[in-house]
């Protein structure tokens, strides 16, 4: 399993280098960069403990000079206290605009090393080396960069691209199946709003659930299928002026349900999963789509081991929440729904009974 997708943008494409094994050569990879010798490595203490001196070392041997700062683990701390101690190493150690983050763990440690490389010195290399599923399919691609604020999830931050994205699929075997099954999340995802065929092969799967039921053929498969279609649609819309809105399938809702559930009793994957079962709700119920295939999705999720039900939270408090979502354009929430498998409209136009209708429906189920 390996191979090398081209990110293309018009001044900062990179690629997406998969491959087995390969956080040893992270090192190698840089050299052809002619990046600055200094490096500081952003992780938590689970990753740094379990993979943190391969990539040391790897980047030692190759002449770097390497520093690092081990932020708290979880959402919780996805904020601008985190991005301070970020810039406090990058000011300790006197790293220069030639000089380089790398982002090794999962996407909260990837948005907020992006956001950091984005503003300190008004924009410094940035490498991304992501371990779990969530981040390599999707999070780590793109170059999406930011921080929660109390009020809502990623309202601050910066469009800002890595230099290069380096997979290694084997960390996913440390990886917890909580976290595992919320990745996958973001691979349905890709087989609803671009690819019909990719959504059909894991439909044929007897298990999504767990990296130890899963065949090693899909995941390779997964893992190749989902970075290229986040980059061909990054591609096509670096900054989300109008395609690349349809990666937040599942978002507007989930958003909300995430961060009025403290980032902890629904994770990130987790809350895309109701938020795309409340979508096909929606779509179903503006006759947008089928309810076989409200249906057929519904089944993905949960055979992936995802929540298909919404937990006990305010209605109104999810409705207020998405009203200061990111999404919402000239006062009106835009939804990303769904008209088939493998294509997906984007429309400010889905009444609140509507959306009142389909939460209250999911919360009963």
């Amino acid at each position: 399993m390996a191979c090398t997708i081209n990110v293309n943008l018009p001044e900062s494409s990179y690629e997406i280098q998969i491959a087995p094994s390969t956080l040893d050569k992270l090192g190698e990879y840089m050299s052809k960069l002619e990046l600055g010798r200094k490096v500081l490595i952003v992780s938590n203490p689970t990753v740094f403990e379990l993979y943190g001196a391969r990539v040391v070392n790897s980047l030692e041997a190759n002449n770097y000079q390497v520093f690092t700062c081990i932020l708290p683990d979880g959402e919780s701390y996805k904020n601008l206290d985190s991005i301070k101690e970020i810039y406090d190493a990058c000011i300790e150690h006197r790293l220069e605009r030639s000089s380089t983050l790398v982002a090794l763990g999962g996407g909260v440690i990837g948005d907020m090393t992006g956001f950091a490389a984005a503003t300190y010195l008004r924009g410094i290399n940035f490498i991304q080396a992501p371990t779990t599923l969530l981040a390599m399919v999707d999070s780590s691609i793109g170059g999406k960069t930011g921080v929660n604020h109390p009020k809502g999830k990623n309202l601050i931050g910066a469009f800002y691209q890595p230099k290069f994205v380096l997979i290694d699929p084997e960390v996913l075997q440390t990886l917890p199946e909580r976290e595992f099954r919320a990745g996958m999340a973001e691979v349905i995802k890709y087989g609803v709003i671009w690819d019909a065929e990719f959504f059909a092969q894991m439909e044929a799967s007897t298990h999504l659930d767990s990296i130890k039921t899963i065949s090693p053929e899909l995941l390779e498969t997964i893992i190749k299928l989902s970075c290229q279609a986040k980059a061909d649609v990054v591609g096509q819309d670096e900054r989300e002026a109008g395609l690349r809105a349809i990666l937040n399938y599942g978002h507007t809702i989930g958003h909300a349900v995430e961060s009025l559930t403290g980032y902890t009793e629904v994770i990130h994957g987790e809350a895309v999963g109701i938020g795309m079962v409340a979508a096909g709700e929606m779509a179903a119920e503006l006759g947008m789509w089928t309810k076989a295939e409200t249906e057929r999705q519904n089944h993905l999720i949960a055979k992936a081991g995802l929540l298909t039900h919404l937990p006990k939270i305010n209605i109104d408090e999810i409705i207020t929440a998405i009203q200061i979502d990111k999404k919402v354009r000239d006062g009106k929430v835009r939804f990303i729904l769904p008209t088939q498998i493998g294509k997906v409209e984007i429309t400010n136009e889905v009444p609140t009974d509507t959306i009142r209708s389909v939460l209250n429906n999911l919360q009963r189920m």
